[in-house]
């Protein structure tokens, strides 16, 4: 039983520790040379498969020449992930920095 529970504590932590471990970060003309952010959060349904809103990067950056775009799973994320995943919804934060 104490083994049970030390692989299930461990599992638990390791899942939340890791829990930013991804991310993709484009970078637009030189990239952002303020900090003015936007953040959007896009839906997927499917287990990901299938994106549920439209985040248009192009309107977040209002016609700013230089930004960078990341798209990214957040704490945030995951405990909402956590409630929908039971229905296969699953957000992830997408933010334009100017």
């Amino acid at each position: 039983m104490k083994k049970i529970i030390s692989t299930v504590s461990i599992l638990f932590i390791m899942t939340f520790t890791m829990s930013s471990c991804w991310g993709i970060k484009h970078t637009v003309g030189e990239g952002a040379r303020g900090s003015n952010e936007v953040v959007q959060r896009q839906w997927y349904v499917l287990f990901g498969l299938v994106p549920l809103n439209d985040v248009n990067t192009n309107s977040m950056a209002n016609g700013a020449e230089n930004y960078t775009i990341e798209y990214k799973q957040t704490f945030v994320d995951w405990i909402i992930g956590g409630f929908t995943g039971t229905i296969s919804i699953f957000p992830r934060t997408v933010k334009v920095t100017k």
